[in-house]
Order: C-alpha cells, then sequence, then structure tokens
C-alpha cells in the first residue's frame, strides 16, 4: 500500500497530562465550600498532585497494563504446599502503592479526612477502577473495628498506614495492611442472614474456629477480613487474618477468581474456611449491627466510584467532541451534539455533588448528619450507581466507532460502570433500606427534608418536586411496590437542592427544568432547546484554566 493513502487526519489527540482535580470544577469547588479554610490549602495541594498523576500518561498506561494482565490465583507452590496467593501485575501494584501514599486509606482520623479522601478516590480511580476495591474495603473496616477497642488499637494504624507493603506476612511485620470482605454466600447472596458458616468458640476469649464457604470474597489478597458467620449466640462479625501471629498462614482456600463482565484487574473470589481461626467482632448475634458501618461506607464508595466514572466518561466524550469535525465544524459546536454533552454533564456533576455532600456529613459527625446519612446514602447508592451505565454508554457513542474499540479506554468504562450498582446491595435491597429508614427512624426523614428545605424558594420547579415527594411519603398504600418511584425522587429532589445552592445558574437551571420539571425525553441529548447549554459544556471541558 503506497504511503500517500494513509495520511492521518481529523484524530483527536488522546486526553492525557492534565490535572483531573483541578479541571473538574464541580469536584474542585466542592472542596472548597466542604473544607475549612484552614484544612484547604494542604488539602488542595495534595489532591493537585494527585489529579496531575491521575491524569499523566504513566498513571493511563498503568490502569491499562492492569486490565490487560488480571490477576492470576496461584494455589499451590512447586512442592505441593497450599498458599492460595493471587498475584497481579507489576501496574496494579504502583496503582495501589500510589493511592495508599497518596491517604485514600485514611479518612477517619485527620481533618476534613472523608471529603479529602472522597476527591481524592474520585480522581485517582479514574485512572484504573478496580484497585478501588481493596481501597474502598481498607477503608471501611475502621468504624467497624472500633466497636473493640482492643482490635482497633492493634489493626487501625496499619489500616490507615501510607504504606503499602505487598506480600502475606504477620500484621506486626508490615507497616500497612490491606482489609477485605466476607459475607455472602451461595444460598442467601445478600440475605446474609441465611449464613450457614459456623463459628465455634476455642477457650481464648474472644478466639473462634470458622467452617463454611463464602461465595463472593473481595480483595482475596489482602492481609485479613471481616466476615460474618453463625456463633452459638446468632450471627456474628469476625476478623480473620491471613497469616497468623506465629507466621503459619490461617486455613484460607481460595478455589476460585470470579470471571467478571467488568473489573478485571481486580480479584473477587470464592473461598473456603475449614477451621479457620479468627477473632469476634462486636458481641455474638449482633454481625449484622457490626459491620453495618462498614457497610455504609463502602457504599458511599460506590456513589464517589460512579461519579468518577461518569466524570472521565463525561470528560473524554466533551474532550473528542473539541478536537473532531464533522460536517463542516467542530463536533462540540453542533447544536444536537452540545444538547447530548450538555446533558451527560448535568448527571456528572449532579453524582459529584451528591457524593461530596455525603462525605462532608461523615466529616461533620452531628446526630444531625448522621441521620441524614441513613437515608441519603441508600438513596443516593440507588440512583447515582444506576445513572452511570447510561451515562457512559452515550458517552462512548459521543466518540463513535472510535469510542467502541479497546484502545479508546472506554469499553472499560462500560464495563465497569454496572458494578457500583451491584455490589454492596443492588437497587431494590437499597430502595427497601430506605423504606425501613422511613418507617423506623423519623429522625433520618426529618433530616432529608431539612437538607432539601434549605434551597425551597430558589427554584419553582424543586419547590414542586418537594411538594410532589410530601405527598408521596404521607401515601403508604403498596409503598413496597413503589420504592424505586420513591427513592428515585428523593435522589433527584436532593440533588436538585444542592445544585440550586451551589452549582452555576446555568447547571441548576438545566437540571430543574429536565429531572425535576420533567421537560425532557427519555434519551440523554432532549434537554430544552432554551437553556444555556454552551455553558454547561463549558463548565465541564476537561481542561484546567
Amino acid at each position: 500500500m503506497a504511503a500517500t493513502t494513509h495520511t492521518v487526519t481529523n484524530q483527536v489527540p488522546p486526553l492525557v497530562g492534565y490535572d483531573v482535580y483541578t479541571a473538574d470544577r464541580a469536584l474542585s469547588e466542592a472542596v472548597e465550600r466542604h473544607i475549612e479554610p484552614g484544612v484547604l490549602p494542604g488539602a488542595q495541594e495534595e489532591l493537585g498532585a494527585l489529579g496531575r498523576a491521575a491524569g499523566s500518561a504513566q498513571a493511563q498506561e498503568w490502569g491499562a497494563q492492569a486490565n490487560e494482565h488480571p490477576p492470576v490465583l496461584r494455589t499451590h507452590d512447586r512442592y505441593g504446599n497450599r498458599i492460595d496467593e493471587v498475584e497481579f501485575h507489576p501496574s496494579w501494584h504502583r496503582l495501589l502503592g500510589h493511592a495508599v501514599a497518596a491517604g485514600l486509606t485514611d479518612a477517619w482520623g485527620r481533618p476534613a479526612g472523608h471529603v479529602r479522601r472522597a476527591a481524592g478516590f474520585l480522581v485517582w480511580t479514574q485512572a484504573e477502577a478496580g484497585h478501588g476495591c481493596p481501597l474502598s474495603m481498607t477503608h471501611a473496616a475502621v468504624p467497624a473495628l472500633r466497636t473493640d477497642p482492643v482490635l482497633a488499637a492493634e489493626w487501625e494504624p496499619k489500616l490507615t498506614s501510607y504504606v503499602y507493603e505487598e506480600g502475606l506476612r504477620p500484621a506486626p511485620e508490615k507497616a500497612g495492611v490491606l482489609f477485605g470482605m466476607g459475607m455472602t454466600e451461595k444460598q442467601g447472596g445478600t440475605d446474609v442472614r441465611s449464613n450457614t458458616t459456623r463459628a465455634e468458640p476455642l477457650s481464648g476469649e474472644g478466639e473462634y474456629l470458622l467452617t463454611g464457604h463464602k461465595w463472593f470474597c473481595s480483595a482475596p489478597m489482602s492481609d485479613g477480613f471481616l466476615v460474618l458467620a453463625q456463633a452459638p449466640g446468632g450471627l456474628t462479625c469476625f476478623l480473620v487474618p491471613r497469616a497468623l501471629p506465629d507466621g503459619t498462614r490461617n486455613v484460607f482456600a481460595i478455589q476460585r477468581l470470579k470471571d467478571k463482565l467488568g473489573n478485571k484487574s481486580n480479584a473477587s473470589g470464592e473461598v473456603e474456611l475449614d477451621g479457620t481461626w479468627a477473632r469476634r467482632v462486636g458481641e455474638e448475634g449482633r454481625g449484622v449491627r457490626t459491620i453495618i458501618e462498614m457497610v455504609a461506607a463502602t457504599r458511599l464508595d460506590c456513589v464517589v466510584g460512579s461519579a468518577a466514572l461518569m466524570r472521565q466518561a463525561v470528560a473524554q466524550a466533551i474532550h473528542h467532541a473539541t478536537y473532531r469535525s464533522a460536517f463542516g465544524g467542530l463536533l462540540i459546536d453542533k447544536p444536537l451534539m452540545r444538547n447530548v454533552l450538555a446533558d451527560l454533564a448535568l448527571e456528572s456533576e449532579a453524582a459529584t455533588v451528591l457524593a461530596m455532600r455525603l462525605a462532608s456529613a461523615y466529616d461533620t459527625d452531628t446526630e444531625e448528619e448522621r441521620a441524614f446519612l441513613r437515608i441519603a446514602v441508600p438513596a443516593a447508592k440507588y440512583w447515582v450507581t444506576k445513572r452511570c451505565t447510561p451515562v457512559v454508554g452515550e458517552a462512548l457513542e459521543c466518540l463513535g466507532g472510535n469510542g467502541y474499540v479497546e484502545e479508546s479506554g472506554m469499553p472499560r468504562l462500560l464495563r465497569e460502570a454496572p458494578l457500583n450498582s451491584i455490589w454492596e446491595g443492588s437497587g431494590n435491597v437499597q430502595a427497601l433500606d430506605v423504606l425501613r429508614a422511613l418507617q423506623r427512624e423519623p429522625q433520618a426523614l426529618d433530616a432529608f427534608l431539612r437538607e432539601v428545605g434549605k434551597a425551597r424558594g430558589a427554584d419553582h420547579r424543586l419547590d414542586a418536586a418537594i411538594k410532589d415527594l410530601l405527598t408521596e411519603l404521607a401515601d403508604l398504600e403498596g409503598i413496597e411496590a413503589r420504592a424505586r418511584r420513591l427513592v428515585e425522587r428523593m435522589a433527584l429532589v436532593l440533588q436538585g437542592s444542592l445544585l440550586v445552592r451551589w452549582a452555576p445558574p446555568e447547571v441548576s437551571d438545566a437540571f430543574c427544568a429536565s429531572r425535576l420539571g420533567r421537560d425532557w425525553g427519555t434519551a440523554f441529548g432532549t434537554l430544552p432547546h432554551s437553556l444555556d447549554l454552551a455553558s454547561v459544556v463549558a463548565r465541564a471541558r476537561p481542561v484546567a484554566e
């Protein structure tokens, strides 16, 4: 073939070498809003450094390599000894090491720790989402362990460490450790109260032997796990270390790794416990109550992780449209493409603003904020994670055929997109959790309504949506069958109230007109043409000014 026929024109340069944090106005403004002035400069400096690293060619290459070379299970060594180790590509370790060094497992003990960590998680997982699982589990284990001061004193400094050490050794020999979780079993799935794993007490205080099978074990290469098992007093939470104090391996047989739709870089396994030594966390029979704070924290990470995927997909779509020409002009200047991009940008910003508001509630940690989180976390987890897949799919389409090929990175985002809606309880579980809070904890609804009420009077469409929501909440007829509808409206009203208070007028106006005022179609790109869509798109462009 003659070289003259292979001239490359009108191809978009890669989105690389930029500051993922600073270029995200919705995120950087949220950090400024939720962190007090005395702490803010240090937080901005660390997030800027992390953002530049996330947008670098090196981090993007690490992410691609970690997904092209998924983990491999090694059940035995060359001599036939059972080792149950998971091998990862070096790029996985580089990603995880950078994340730990950036404090993404340390939120519970430093000023504005949750906002700083959530923002960092949202930034860094845009380079690669799979390694977010062990980061999330490790971070979320802290509140569960705090139910036992002795265990917390032993493990928390290592869970929140800024040092990543791969390999299995007794925890006292390591500067930092990772945690996983094992709750679900074959016969029950989300219904953990049907678990059959047995816990038999030993003579030592709080020591047990566990026997059973965990159908989904998150991050099976970790140093320790929080698991649920049936003790004599009922379902109980336990800490299972991989390495015992004497240096030997605990019984922790990894039967296989799951072959998942996406999340390829991360290991999820089936694990057999057979006389596995464990320490009780909390009281016997109160396992769900003990581990529930871990679940709540990981649910928030599902919201943050979905916001990260949406942001990266929308950034790629807008970047592509900024440079790609078609039909006599740049795509970004075409009215219909601008409508699509603006619609996607609205969804992304609403997700980011909501995620960061929830993180700030963890930092404030008042009775009012705890009540707010009780409803807001499952509602946000339900809605934001469900919006992720259609957002990423539409963003991929903005790149046309280029977006459908692996080299663009968009297929990896699309395969990852459904995950957060499934992990830590799928949509029905979240909706039913909101119903339980409404029925059993009236203070949670009061806190939620006070939050959305802070924006009343600022937009007539929001006011009308709040009124309609109150009418729905007052009608308990057939409440379970319409739980999804109710929780969707709660999430949209909450997002609308936050955007009305904090986003630029063009963003809040477009959101309220479409999501609350219902001047919107059933696909993206159906916003009212009279809105200031160019400003919405310009705000979301991944370029730091």
